[in-house]
């Protein structure tokens, strides 16, 4: 018996035996999570601009594109969430920027739902968002990536269910766009510390182990939403802990996706303390932070959700703008 057998052989005994299954299914998982999940020896850069103002950042993007042109160069992937796309664009406007995205080079991505209050299994919010992502590609938008927003922090905060039912509707989700939409890419987002870093490993396992019963590709990169300023405010979780989880995530073959925001704005703003200089510095800041314990994210992932920050995305040439921020941190962090 060759090498590469006997390591094959014995990588599916001890898969089996770790997740209590059989090893035919182990055979699946480890294929499953295997395909397509390699870590990058390139990392990958998303720029997700703020939806407020009824999507103004987004739309600026494209009525003033050489305001950004060093900026696109240094992204690979656009994004921003299914609802706002169908809230906030018509079709004609939608179908000129995916053309003019696809003559940058730049992929398209989503964050999207999955368990939701208002689409508690995985087959109503699918049901709920198909028809919103047809519509993208009728227009000419070829959806690379979605990352699932926090499917497990939702059924514990929102629906008071358990992990298991958490497990069970996010796998009946991303069957059904691995049926539908089998080229995505699909990865899931959940916070840190209010889930402790200790309840991440079974959460990701128990997911990868549903897929692979139900001969479902696993994730494509785990994503974490980092609330970093209690580290500081409350000396509640640490950087350590999310460089532990990279590692974690690289064992079992799935990349490793870092969000860079200002976690401190909002505390800052009710004391009078924010503006577009604190956007610009927070997000430096957490670039340095990771950077100093050697964390090296597969995705590195700049993303606003606050409501007025930062108050401009274009130019990139002006001080402290959303574009600005994204090419500064990607020349200084991201190692090509």
């Amino acid at each position: 018996m060759n090498s590469i057998l006997r390591q094959s052989l014995a990588a599916r005994t001890i898969a089996a035996k770790v997740l209590g299954i059989s090893p035919f299914l182990a055979l699946l998982y480890l294929s499953f999570t295997a395909h397509g999940q390699t870590t990058r020896s390139s990392p990958e850069v998303w720029m997700g601009p703020p939806g407020y103002d009824g999507g103004r950042c987004f739309r600026e993007l494209f009525e003033r594109p050489n305001e950004w042109e060093q900026t696109r160069k240094s992204i690979d992937v656009l994004f921003y969430t299914d609802l706002n796309f169908n809230e906030q664009f018509t079709d004609a406007e939608l179908s000129a920027w995916f053309k003019m995205m696809r003559q940058w080079g730049l992929k398209l991505g989503m964050e999207v739902g999955s368990v939701k209050p208002w689409g508690a299994t995985g087959a109503k919010t699918f049901g709920i968002e198909k028809p919103m992502w047809e519509r993208i590609e009728r227009l000419g938008g070829k959806i690379d990536a979605i990352a699932m927003d926090e499917p497990l922090l939702c059924v514990r905060r929102d629906l008071k269910k358990d992990d298991a039912y958490a497990v069970q509707e996010t796998a009946n989700y991303i069957a059904l766009v691995r049926k539908n939409f089998p080229n995505i890419r699909v990865g899931d987002i959940e916070t840190y510390p209010s889930i402790p870093l200790e309840d991440h490993y079974p959460w990701i396992d128990a997911l990868q182990k549903k897929l692979a019963e139900m001969h479902v590709q696993g994730l494509d990169f785990y994503r974490l939403d980092v609330n970093w300023v209690v580290f500081t405010a409350s000396n509640h979780g640490s950087w350590l802990d999310v460089r532990t989880l990279e590692r974690a995530c690289r064992k079992r073959k799935i990349p490793f996706s870092l969000i860079y925001w200002a976690s401190g704005y909002p505390g800052l703003a009710k004391r009078g303390l924010a503006d577009d200089s604190t956007w610009y510095v927070s997000i430096m800041q957490q670039g340095y932070d990771y950077a100093f314990i050697d964390g090296k994210p597969d995705q590195y992932v700049i993303e606003s959700w606050l409501n007025d920050a930062p108050s401009r995305c274009v130019p990139e040439t002006e001080q402290f703008s959303f574009t600005r921020s994204v090419l500064d941190f990607s020349r200084r962090f991201v190692k090509r």
